[in-house]
């Protein structure tokens, strides 16, 4: 008889942080929780994905944390673009936890896409796509440029680069909202020239402390007010070295 893989594991951390999110999912999504953590450490062995490996830590600081976007927006039947998705975070979670939403996993890295391919497969997942890609060459293909109802990313760069990469995604309407630690008050300062150009207007920020740590966190809702002028993103690699000032 196969043992179910709930049986071993603690999740009661897990479904607090889910309670205190309004989130309810059932045994199944429990399920590919659990079978996406075992595919994380899994490759975890003989690639780079996370340093964040204990079970519990994995629960919060990547599950929890991805689906902390709540706070600052109501998922449904919409499309989503995770730019420099890395392993997966916050779509593979937004995913199990909402099946109805259709996203797209965009990374950098080939090997990383076969990872996250791995996992769409194994958890048998559905409206879900990893491409292989620099967000300033998707944005060119049909479809892409304002396609979105909201990117997300938790890649680490400043904002100013990162709305950059991902407003030219979001339609009209929509927003981009990019996961940020701790206090974001002098970034988005700096940032505001460049949320303006590309289309976008910031929104009231969201502050809370990571479930069970000390870890402050910040959601930054950027509300694309009118259509992103067509030379943004420019080439590969500049809106890293020169953000828009």
């Amino acid at each position: 008889m196969e043992k179910n893989p709930m049986e071993s594991k603690d999740l009661t951390v897990f479904r607090d942080g889910l309670e205190a999110l309004g989130i309810r999912i059932s045994d199944r999504q429990e399920e590919q929780f659990i079978q996406y953590y075992e595919l994380l450490t899994e490759w975890n062995s003989f690639m780079n994905l996370t340093a964040i490996t204990e079970f519990e830590e994995v629960l919060v600081k990547h599950f929890l944390d991805s689906l902390a976007l709540v706070r600052a927006w109501n998922p449904g039947p919409k499309k989503v673009i995770d730019v420099g998705t890395g392993a997966g975070f916050p779509g593979i979670p937004l995913k199990i936890a909402f099946p109805e939403l259709e996203i797209t996993l965009l990374d950098s890295l080939n090997k990383r896409v076969k990872f996250l391919d791995e996992v769409i497969g194994r958890l048998g997942l559905k409206g879900i796509r990893a491409v292989h890609g620099r967000a300033e060459e998707l944005v060119k293909k049909p479809g892409e440029r304002e396609g979105y109802d909201l990117a997300v990313s938790r890649a680490v760069a400043n904002l100013s680069t990162l709305s950059e990469y991902c407003l030219p995604y979001v339609k009209v309407g929509g927003l981009f909202l990019p996961y940020k630690s701790g206090k974001v008050e002098q970034e988005l300062e700096e940032a505001k020239k460049a949320v303006s150009v590309l289309g976008g207007q910031c929104e009231e920020v969201v502050y809370f402390t990571l479930d069970g740590t000390d870890l402050e966190r910040s959601l930054v809702p950027i509300r694309k007010v009118r259509q992103t002028p067509k030379q943004y993103p420019r080439k590969a690699g500049t809106p890293g070295k020169s953000p828009i000032q």
